[in-house]
């Protein structure tokens, strides 16, 4: 790594960047970092086993001062990636940046100072704005919660609006709760999250700060092994949901999540599975979710005419032939 330009004092900021391939997105995140008001910061890639172009332009990278890049062995596993960048850091806080997403110039400036007013608040994230591909703003998302203080309830129920790219948290604090668990290969950021809220509240900065683009080549596009992850996470948090008394809002959220395994087992034809999570959401019998798995699953045995037939009269013509959920 090359000396900082703030001498041999560790810097405020140590900023990781996960990449894999993707190089055009990658620029931009960097550019996004280069581009802050705030400047006392180390930047540390961590590299996954990327192709050609992407190496070459992180070797440009390494040439820049307060930038370090770790070459990988290709692992497909966020978490692992993480852990290592996070264990080659030296800043008192940690600040995270997918690398197809990018920060507002104000970003670290923000944070840092939310975090000097109320410092026994450990950890902290921004609000966000969704991006399409070419990096234009998606009109008419929803608004989304950012609350702020003890969000333990609001991550269970995923209704708080917080991301990696969103989040900057003490080193410390961090090291404290064991980093990422490299056995999540889904949902490892809100279980990093979870564990963050149960050891500190969190300071949020409302004014839209980062900008989280959507485009077909997301890591999360898997939806089975999505919400196989979401399941692992709940089932690890039930002992700490029953010591806050949020079980019932966790038993609830399982039970959903099974249900929309059954559905997402169905349509991809492996019917033994969505029948076995059907039964395992069977305590939501009563309510939609569980019927709209029980229409899925049933579909899935039916002929392939019929399934056809489906499709076409509940999404027109046009719609595609595989996937009917």
């Amino acid at each position: 790594m090359n000396a900082p330009e703030h001498g041999s004092q560790a810097p405020q900021v140590s900023i990781i960047v996960p990449c894999y391939n993707r190089v055009q997105y990658l620029r931009r995140a960097v550019d996004s970092v280069l581009a802050q008001t705030f400047q006392d910061w180390e930047l540390i890639l961590a590299d996954d086993g990327s192709g050609v172009e992407t190496a070459a332009y992180l070797a440009e990278l390494e040439r820049l001062q307060r930038t370090q890049v770790l070459t990988l062995q290709r692992t497909g596993n966020p978490s692992v990636v993480r852990n290592a960048a996070l264990r080659a850091a030296c800043g008192v806080y940690v600040a995270f940046l997918d690398s197809d997403d990018l920060w507002l110039p104000t970003k670290l400036e923000s944070q840092i100072a939310v975090h000097r007013s109320c410092p026994a608040r450990r950890w902290s994230y921004v609000a966000m704005e969704r991006i399409d591909e070419n990096e234009t703003l998606m009109r008419g998302e929803p608004r989304r919660a950012t609350p702020e203080g003890a969000i333990f309830e609001q991550l269970l129920l995923l209704v708080a609006d917080v991301s990696m790219s969103s989040v900057m948290a003490e080193r410390a604090l961090l090291e404290l709760v064991g980093g990422f668990d490299e056995a999540q290969p889904f949902f490892e950021d809100f279980d990093l999250f979870l564990r963050l809220s149960l050891r500190s509240e969190v300071s949020v900065v409302t004014k839209p700060l980062v900008r989280m683009r959507s485009h077909t080549q997301h890591y999360s596009a898997d939806r089975i092994g999505m919400l196989s992850g979401r399941a692992r996470l709940l089932g690890k948090m039930r002992p700490e949901a029953a010591r806050l008394g949020t079980d019932p809002i966790l038993d609830r959220e399982q039970q959903k999540n099974y249900a929309d395994l059954a559905r997402a087992y169905a349509a991809a034809g492996r019917r033994r599975e969505a029948v076995g999570f059907l039964w395992r959401s069977r305590k939501m019998r009563y309510q939609k979710p569980w019927w709209r798995a029980c229409g899925a699953a049933a579909m899935s045995f039916a002929p392939g005419w019929l399934r056809t037939v489906y499709r076409r009269l509940r999404y027109g013509p046009g719609y595609p032939q595989t996937g009917w959920q």
